[in-house]
């Protein structure tokens, strides 16, 4: 049976070469959508009203909760998911989040790159290790 995965053959255009390049900005770009993608996954299983799917995701989804996340998740993070984490959260950003402090945005913006850099890498098994420890996070 063959898989087809809309989503791995978007992801071939890149040469690994063309992954290393990318800025830190341009990989949390990408793991934004992934992270999200993965959240709202995982909370439709919940059974909930759009409404209240809409806010857990948000709750899931914002600086502070990322920062908080990434934290947590530190201690598994291999040394090279830990440099690009590091690499995310000192990118330079022209942009002032606008509900949230400066610290968790930067903190954030490394769990993006890291998710981006996983899924632009095609290691779609660490993904799913990292957000199997993400889904166990008490999120307020």
């Amino acid at each position: 049976m063959e898989n087809n995965n809309l989503f791995r053959d978007m992801n071939t255009i890149l040469s690994a070469e063309d992954i290393v390049m990318l800025s830190p900005l341009q990989l949390a770009y990408i793991g934004d959508a992934v992270y999200e993608l993965l959240i709202r996954t995982y909370l439709l299983k919940k059974g909930l009203s759009v409404k209240d799917l809409h806010r857990a995701t948000i709750k899931y989804v914002k600086a502070k909760s990322q920062a908080y996340i990434i934290h947590e998740l530190e201690d598994i993070l291999t040394e090279e998911e830990q440099t690009v984490v590091k690499k995310g959260r000192n990118a330079k950003t022209n942009t002032m989040p606008k509900n949230a402090d400066m610290i968790d945005y930067k903190y954030a913006t490394g769990l993006e790159a890291l998710f981006g850099y996983l899924y632009l890498t095609n290691q779609d098994k660490r993904i799913s290790e990292l957000f199997e420890e993400v889904s166990k996070i008490k999120i307020n």
